[in-house]
């Protein structure tokens, strides 16, 4: 059975999307408005596709639900997690996410919870969270539409981490490239949009009344734990109740076992390659891949940086 998914994803345009998937990591795509590459998907209406060995143009949730015993025969019904990036050459609406229970009543979806790696170099910043002492005065000012008040906006540079549990009102804003680590959901409040209109002069729905249900005022903290041994620099970036996140940073030759049913690896600088029972192959900064539950040890050698995620352990 394939030890190695190795995966192509779909290019999503947006309004407010860019060049910087091409520019910055050599993707063949001639739009300038790509604003999202779902590059580990399992959605039934944007799933990627494997493009290497037996699963060759299968599609991954095919994949998940016909040979569960390559995911340690899990027991989510499709695939739980999705992995993008996200180029805004514009500020993105103010948002929410619904948690599992409010996802699960009111859209019969998952909630999304969500994690951000940021990837650009030049200065940026994003919305993180309520400047509130409570729900109740978080919902006033934004009755009151007193946005500048209440939203919470912070520094985003390159090698930041937020991890973004729903509830938490956020917002990716101009000139961020970043790496996002969800719960496989689709599901977004939009809270405000700075009341700008569309092509045809119109507003954008809002979802006031589902997005203050949702709103909670998360208390979140950066608790990094780095460990180094040999040519290897693990840095846990966040470990919850549904994902775990780490930042593998390789120089020269690293052996490593996998701790998990499986792993998602994103590949976000640098070049090398991956070894797994005497098969190598070529990565690079852009490509993702998954390690599946047939993997048992695997190796990488050459100057990388990986962003590696798991579902959270039972």
């Amino acid at each position: 059975m394939q030890k190695v998914l190795i995966l192509q994803g779909d290019f999503v345009d947006k309004v407010w999307g860019g060049s910087r998937l091409k520019e910055e990591f050599g993707y063949d795509i001639d739009s300038t408005n790509v604003g999202e590459y779902w590059a580990i998907s399992g959605m039934d209406d944007a799933s990627s596709v494997v493009i290497n060995g037996e699963f060759a143009g299968e599609k991954l949730n095919d994949v998940y639900k016909e040979h569960k015993q390559l995911f340690g025969e899990s027991e989510e019904e499709s695939f739980p997690l999705l992995v993008k990036i996200i180029d805004a050459t514009d500020d993105l609406s103010i948002q929410v996410h619904p948690d599992d229970e409010m996802g699960q009543k009111l859209e019969n979806s998952r909630g999304k919870t969500e994690c951000w790696y940021i990837l650009n170099e030049n200065p940026a910043s994003i919305i993180y969270g309520l400047n509130a002492n409570g729900k109740k005065e978080a919902v006033e000012k934004i009755e009151n539409k007193a946005w500048d008040d209440v939203l919470k906006e912070v520094p985003a540079n390159k090698g930041d981490f937020f991890f973004v549990p729903a509830g938490t009102v956020h917002a990716i804003k101009k000139g961020c490239l970043i790496l996002e680590i969800q719960q496989a959901s689709d599901v977004t409040y939009r809270l405000y949009d700075y009341d700008r209109p569309d092509k045809e002069g119109n507003l954008r729905e809002l979802h006031i009344e589902k997005s203050i249900e949702a709103i909670k005022l998360n208390e979140v903290s950066d608790e990094r734990e780095i460990e180094e041994t040999g040519n290897l620099k693990t840095t846990t970036l966040t470990s919850n109740e549904f994902f775990e996140v780490r930042k593998l940073e390789i120089s020269g030759r690293t052996n490593l076992v996998r701790t998990s049913d499986y792993l998602l690896e994103s590949v976000v600088e640098g070049v090398g390659v991956l070894k797994v029972d005497g098969e190598e192959y070529n990565i690079k900064k852009g490509d993702f891949f998954i390690l599946t539950n047939e993997v048992s040890t695997y190796e990488f050698y050459g100057e990388l940086t990986i962003i590696e995620s798991n579902i959270a352990k039972k």
